[in-house]
């Protein structure tokens, strides 16, 4: 069915006036080009609109289901119009951010004063494994992603806000805790707790370890940084792990210890990804801002500078 806002404006103007004369001069158009407009309505529609009577034109029971049609579409656009305004202002509107698991450490902390600046705006944050964010970004379903290591299969806008020191630690109670400045080959033969194959860390770990032509006895394999940090206090082996994801004092709050090794910390930087083709909304660029703005903060509590 083919009919134009405008048809529907002249109708609706016709059916208030009882009048196409009337309805012709508060339009500013001929009585001519009002009939014009009413007849390719009534034609579509498929059923008279209007009935004569007289010098009065009254609504058919078709006219008046259209009129109240009519109506409901003003309403609906009117919400739209409010619902639009009140986004680009930030009083309403939806933030979707999808992180890798490290990121999790921090990105929260931004959302905090994002949400007590914008309260209208409603978060949602998905946090999973790099390979489930790109799953993620080929599906188009947020706004940015939080992530080291990009796909590069993509057609993708990548700002880089932070740097994610990788760094060598070890239990307290561990021989090399205390043996001042190592070298790569000292770390050779002790077991390493690991992230998951295809995660950021592991990409960055193995690519350092390729290019010195080394290699490290992995035994084990875990999913979460928390439990490799346990895994390590606990004894279980040595482990390399984003400096974001320990506390101020590692020794103190994590019952770990940084190990000083030639080449580290292994750097990378935090990059906000998204699909280049993908308009940011007025809630995205916002978090964008404060993200710049906060970071002197975040990382004066984790004692890194900047």
């Amino acid at each position: 069915m083919n009919i134009t806002l405008r048809q529907l404006q002249v109708f609706a103007k016709v059916a208030e006036t009882g009048s196409f004369t009337r309805a012709s001069e508060q339009l500013f158009l001929t009585q001519p080009a009002v009939s014009q407009q009413v007849r390719q309505l009534t034609e579509t529609v498929g059923e008279p609109l209007f009935d004569t009577i007289g010098r009065r034109t009254f609504l058919t029971p078709a006219g008046e289901e259209l009129l109240s049609a009519w109506k409901g579409i003003q309403l609906q656009w009117q919400q739209f119009e409010e619902n639009l305004q009140a986004t680009r202002s930030l009083h309403r509107g939806t933030l979707r951010l999808a992180a890798v698991s490290t990121a999790k450490y921090f990105v929260p902390r931004v959302l905090g004063p994002y949400c007590a600046q914008h309260p209208g705006i409603d978060v949602k944050l998905e946090v999973a494994n790099r390979d489930r964010l790109i799953e993620r970004m080929q599906a188009n379903l947020d706004d940015m992603y939080v992530m080291t290591k990009p796909p590069e299969d993509m057609d993708l806008t990548c700002d880089s806000f932070l740097d994610n020191p990788l760094v060598a630690i070890a239990p307290a109670s561990h021989p090399l805790a205390n043996a001042g400045i190592l070298k790569l080959q000292d770390l050779a033969e002790e077991r390493f707790i690991m992230r998951e194959q295809g995660s950021g860390t592991r990409i960055a770990i193995e690519n350092y370890l390729s290019q010195q032509g080394a290699t490290l006895n992995v035994r084990m394999e875990l999913g979460s940084n928390e439990a490799i940090k346990q895994a390590v206090a606990g004894g279980l082996g040595l482990s390399i792990l984003s400096r974001h994801t320990l506390h101020r004092d590692p020794l103190l709050e994590d019952e770990v210890v940084i190990l000083q090794v030639e080449g580290f910390p292994l750097m990378s930087r935090w990059q906000v990804v998204r699909l280049q083709q993908r308009r940011l909304s007025r809630a995205a660029e916002a978090f964008l801002e404060l993200l710049q703005a906060w970071i002197p903060a975040y990382l004066g509590t984790k004692g890194m500078g900047i």
